[in-house]
């Protein structure tokens, strides 16, 4: 996988090069899991929302 260096107040991150976000979000992409696992809604619930 390819990335790019992003810079930011905190210094330096690896963003993956396919991704159109910025080094503030890439940091919330590896700190706060969110979706993993059982946090993950059930396919029922979002085929209610469409």
């Amino acid at each position: 996988m390819e990335y790019r260096i992003e810079h930011d107040s905190m210094g330096e991150v690896r963003v993956p090069a396919d991704k159109f976000w910025g080094a503030q979000t890439q940091r919330s992409v590896e700190n706060f899991p969110i979706g993993v696992g059982l946090e993950t809604m059930p396919r029922e619930i979002i085929r209610a929302f469409g």
